[in-house]
């Protein structure tokens, strides 16, 4: 059987209709024919979906058929999201820039976006801004992440340190620095993060009940050398419990 012009266009058409659908399964299967046939003139749907899709495995599949298209055409639609109101547009935005990985959208990473008051923007933030940042600019990179240290709960914690140790020895004036803050919550989470740089297959929660012992006992820590990131630090954004974001506090609830 021969498949025509008019056919492949129809199954477009349905899929761009099944993003649409109340069910995620379909929805899912629609973003994946969509992207197997990637065609510039569904772009705008796509990011528009992305924008409003509560299914985060149906949004990683968006993503995903963002990247099969030309950075030409997704580029700077991805750029106007990541100024929308919206708490979810921007953070996808943010999260498909990461992924397509073009230099070009570095200066659309500001510090509003790595400071954002909403978690999963400013997590999705600190994930573009270690893919996208240019070559001589990580240690500004480094300090500006690191004023984010003891923010939020465990998954917010366990990005920024992954984020920081992405950055490697660049990162280790200003989270030294961190280590002799005020805070208990800022000087656990900095140690946590030096012990993911120089032992990368700790994992997460050893580095942060090692850093709870140092804060207890009054001291600080201080830089032990540098190491070398690994792909992975810790043991993955699984799910976990939220902790305060405050500065001061019990450190029970940790990075």
């Amino acid at each position: 059987m021969t498949v025509t012009g008019h056919d492949t266009e129809t199954d477009t058409v349905r899929a761009l209709g099944g993003l649409e659908d109340d069910r995620a399964s379909v929805r899912l299967r629609a973003a994946l024919a969509i992207g197997s046939t990637p065609d510039p003139r569904f772009v705008g749907t796509l990011v528009e979906r992305c924008a409003v899709e509560p299914e985060f495995f149906v949004r990683d599949m968006l993503t995903w058929a963002l990247t099969r298209h030309p950075v030409s055409v997704t580029l700077p639609q991805l750029l106007r999201e990541v100024r929308s109101e919206g708490t979810r547009a921007r953070s996808q935005a943010l999260h498909t820039l990461s992924k397509i990985g073009d230099g070009r959208a570095w200066p659309a990473i500001t510090r509003a976006l790595l400071t954002d008051a909403d978690d999963e923007v400013a997590r999705s933030a600190w994930r573009a801004a270690v893919v996208l940042v240019p070559e001589g600019e990580e240690a500004a990179l480094a300090a500006l992440l690191a004023t984010q240290l003891g923010r939020g709960g465990r998954e917010t914690r366990l990005s920024l340190s992954q984020a920081l140790v992405a950055l490697g020895d660049a990162m280790a004036p200003a989270v030294d620095a961190a280590t002799r803050a005020p805070e208990p919550l800022v000087r656990a989470h900095a140690l946590a993060t030096q012990r993911l740089l120089r032992e990368p297959d700790a994992g997460f929660t050893l580095a942060v009940e090692e850093a709870k012992r140092v804060v207890a006992l009054g001291g600080h820590g201080g830089s032990h050398g540098s190491g070398r990131p690994g792909d992975s630090a810790g043991s993955g954004e699984g799910s976990g419990s939220s902790g305060s974001s405050g500065s001061s506090g019990s450190i029970e609830e940790g990075p």
